[in-house]
């Protein structure tokens, strides 16, 4: 949080201010029903009240949290309907952004590619679930962009972030890290190969498991 107190630009600090609550909402050290209280943030942040404001009120519109008279900002989180959702949405787009990316991707997003799942080898092996967590985000942030659509790329990206609490608890259960593992290497591999249908069929499997995992947890 030291990065706070170095930089003076409001707007930049608001969407720091605005990341760090979304974070603490996704992973969970903010739950439902909390209060957020905009001077104790700034306090802690070592920022002003105002890019707290500007934040609160992005997170506000987004609709993960919700302003009382009398309480003040309350989380409102992730219900399990939202999951479901979100695992609809994925279902529907990570295939398609697959199956583009299979047939777009350059040289060096498929290096970067292999260079995750190496990592996730190795991460695998040391059942280090915190650090499967970032480069799960990561080998799927690398296939929007190698899909070659803005479009998906924005709505994935943050439907991926959104539920990381939720991955890393699925990450936990027994096995699930191998197989997570074989299900992101089917998908390289198959991107690789510029196999687009297989890309496709690979990651809808993988998003279904995955949303099955979430559900039952």
């Amino acid at each position: 949080m030291n990065g706070f107190y170095e930089n003076k630009d409001y707007g930049s600090l608001s969407e720091k201010v605005y990341r760090f609550l979304r974070d603490g909402i996704a992973e969970g050290r903010y739950q439902t029903g909390d209060c957020l209280i905009e001077m104790k943030i700034a306090e802690e942040l070592g920022v002003s009240r105002t890019p707290v404001r500007e934040a609160l009120k992005q997170l506000e519109l987004e609709d993960l949290v919700s302003s009382h008279p009398n309480r003040g900002v309350v989380v409102k989180g992730f219900t399990t309907e939202d999951l479901q959702d979100v695992s609809t949405i994925r279902h529907l787009l990570e295939g398609q952004a697959a199956y583009w990316a299979a047939q777009r991707v350059t040289t060096e997003q498929l290096g970067e590619l292999r260079e995750v799942v190496e990592l996730m080898e190795f991460y695998t092996a040391k059942s280090d679930i915190t650090h499967l967590v970032a480069l799960d985000t990561r080998f799927h942030e690398l296939i929007y962009e190698a899909s070659g659509s803005r479009t998906i790329r924005h709505i994935l990206a943050s439907l991926h972030h959104n539920i990381r609490k939720a991955r890393q608890s699925s990450l936990n259960l027994p096995d699930r890290a191998p197989n997570s593992l074989a299900e992101h290497l089917s998908i390289y591999q198959a991107i690789e190969r510029r196999d687009a249908q297989a890309a496709k069929e690979h990651m809808e499997a993988h998003v279904a498991i995955a949303a099955g995992n979430r559900m039952s947890d």
